[in-house]
């Protein structure tokens, strides 16, 4: 059902699929690089499940679930995918400069590590718009000076054009290999949660979840202790008590 309903909406069979493309679900379009979006998402969620104790039910069950699909979606490598690996480590070896370990800077790309892998980011900002700009109060002094300056009004300019040189600094990245659409298709089949787009959202969400989950420590005892007998009728093996009517 899953492969016919995404062939209808491409209605020509294809090696790959073509990005943003109908899937055949309204409202969910083909994902671009399905792949290292749920490499990134699962590894980032089982780091987050790390700061929860081992004893939580939800850190285990999480925690099982992600690592069988993340072992899932590794075992599924684009066509090239070694070598152009092998080319990406090697333009990090050769300009080291180009990575933040804080945060992303305007064209300039960050290292995530998230549960031993490595991920490269990179934040593309557009110029500011004047006109879209309000002004925020703060007084606008007389114009600079023209000419020659002195030997002290030039002692930050040396420092001030580095640091502009450093930051204008970028690598042109080649994207990650795409998936076949067979390798999709067998994705798919084995992770058995519908389309990888579907999939995709789920992780996602997940990742907000545990999120919601550490801050609020649900895995520590209420506050306030529920009485003795609450949650008597929830237990498995027990019944609502029958009531006569008159």
């Amino acid at each position: 059902m899953r492969a016919t309903t995404r062939l209808l909406a491409t209605l020509k069979p294809a090696r790959y699929l073509e990005p943003n493309s109908p899937t055949g679900l309204t409202g969910l379009f083909t994902h671009p690089t399905p792949r290292s979006t749920l490499l990134y998402l699962y590894s980032a969620t089982l780091d987050k499940l790390q700061s929860m104790p081992e004893s939580c039910v939800y850190r285990q069950s999480t925690e099982a679930l992600t690592k069988h699909r993340l072992q899932i979606v590794e075992s599924v490598k684009p066509p090239g995918y070694e070598t152009w690996l092998a080319k990406i480590n090697k333009e990090m070896e050769t300009h080291p400069e180009v990575f933040k370990s804080s945060g992303p800077q305007a064209g300039r790309s960050q290292k995530i590590s998230h549960h031993g892998r490595t991920f490269v980011a990179t934040e593309l900002r557009e110029p500011p718009d004047e006109r879209e700009e309000e002004w925020d109060g703060e007084h606008v002094g007389p114009p600079e000076l023209e000419g020659t300056r002195t030997s002290a009004e030039r002692a930050g300019q040396k420092n001030l054009a580095h640091d502009e040189y450093e930051a204008s600094k970028t690598v042109e990245w080649d994207p990650e290999p795409l998936l076949e659409a067979s390798q999709i298709a067998e994705l798919e089949n084995q992770i058995g949660a519908g389309l990888i787009e579907e999939v995709i959202e789920v992780a996602e969400g997940e990742l907000k979840l545990a999120d919601v989950i550490a801050q609020n420590r649900v895995w520590e005892d209420l506050e306030e202790k529920p009485a003795e007998g609450q949650w008597t009728y929830f237990e498995r093996g027990t019944h609502m008590p029958q009531t006569q009517s008159p």
